[in-house]
């Protein structure tokens, strides 16, 4: 299973939102930790928001801060948020053209295996690979 770099974005913005709960961070702050694009994180980071997962302020003294605690936000959530409309292959979209989608059973074993990946990473919450502020400052 390979997961997109707005996905990978995505949780390492939250990881570093969750290890300092009480402050807002802003985008450009986030990215030249990282060395991240600007633009991507701000994609991404509007995605959380639109989510909930993270709730953002324009202005002095804004800023993006988590919008609920790490204990309560699934890494399984995160992945489906930042990965909606990336299926795992080409015949899980619609539209598929395939010709052989009548009688493929490889479909249904991928589809088996995503579900598998995704209900493992459910058992887990940000709180749970969260950075610690040293951490976060390496």
């Amino acid at each position: 299973m390979r997961l997109t770099s707005f996905t990978d974005i995505g949780f390492r913005a939250l990881m570093r939102l969750a290890s300092a709960p009480e402050r807002a961070f802003s985008t450009a702050e986030i990215a030249d930790e990282f060395k991240l694009s600007r633009h991507h994180l701000a994609k991404s980071i509007a995605v959380l928001a639109n989510a909930g997962m993270v709730e953002s302020r324009r202005g002095g003294g804004g800023g993006v801060q988590l919008g609920r605690p790490a204990d309560q936000i699934r890494l399984g959530d995160i992945v489906r948020i930042l990965e909606e409309g990336q299926p795992l292959v080409e015949c899980f979209s619609s539209g598929d053209g395939c010709t052989i989608t009548p009688v493929c059973c490889l479909k249904h074993y991928l589809g088996d295996a995503e579900q598998a990946f995704l209900a493992a990473l459910d058992q887990h919450t940000l709180a749970d690979c969260t950075l610690t502020p040293l951490e976060a400052a390496r």
